[in-house]
């Protein structure tokens, strides 16, 4: 189960857009990578690299410090487990802080538990995405992410209103807090059933694709009980072997 997300295809370099006969260069969306391990860090960087700018940083003290220095990224995937300031707390920063709290933040991370997950959707992650990291899983995830709206001022207007028909009510307006707040909810709801439901049980349940087995229901059923004469009184007597 996961978060529900606007939907953003990466732009090109270069796209065919043209303004007063003048070609329009676009950058490429800029992913800002936080992690300690340099294996996650390259893996992550060989996925990325083809469609994004990436920038990395090993630690949550240089992630902040590194946004609080140059121009916002469009994206932030971040792992929790990290020696000094973990995910959770560098996630907490950002959204305390009006100039970063729109940056969207994917966490990335070992920690599998439903309650880690609900914690950060919790603090404002808008996906989870566990390791070991999945080529597939990440190049599906992070397009659909929300995008950050841009601080660099890139078109004027345009951009503006490239990002309104890109992005939706996303990220910082209410509507997307209400929905953060129903996956969290979602996410704690299938931590539940998982209790005493099989995952993959669980987890179709919540899809939607099958009846839930704790709505009351009433439905027909025939029953028929057989009695053998004097099978108990042959069994007592018997070789069970026989």
């Amino acid at each position: 189960m996961r978060p529900v997300r606007g939907s953003w295809e990466p732009p090109q370099a270069v796209t065919g857009d043209v303004r007063e006969g003048v070609p329009v260069v676009r950058e490429r969306p800029t992913v800002l990578v936080v992690d300690d391990t340099p294996a996650n860090v390259a893996l992550l960087g060989e996925i990325l690299k083809p469609d994004y700018r990436v920038k990395v940083a090993v630690d949550g003290e240089r992630a902040l410090r590194l946004l609080a220095s140059g121009s916002p990224p469009d994206l932030i995937l971040l792992d929790i487990m990290m020696p000094g300031m973990d995910g959770y707390e560098v996630c907490r920063r950002l959204k305390a802080n009006s100039a970063t709290r729109s940056i969207p933040v994917i966490f990335v991370t070992s920690m599998s538990e439903v309650e880690d997950e609900a914690r950060g959707l919790a603090l404002g992650g808008v996906d989870y995405i566990t390791k070991p990291v999945s080529l597939p899983i990440v190049k599906a995830r992070v397009p659909h992410a929300p995008r950050a709206p841009s601080a660099r001022g890139r078109n004027g207007a345009h951009d503006c209103q490239a990002r309104g028909a890109g992005l939706g009510a996303r990220g910082v307006e209410p509507d997307a807090r209400a929905t953060r707040g129903a996956e969290v909810a979602q996410v704690e709801r299938l931590g539940r059933l998982k209790r005493f439901l099989s995952p993959s049980v669980a987890d179709l349940l919540l899809s939607g694709t099958a009846e839930d087995p704790l709505k009351s229901h009433r439905r027909e059923i025939v029953a028929v009980f057989v009695d053998l004469r004097g099978f108990t009184a042959f069994t007592e007597t018997s070789d069970p072997r026989t």
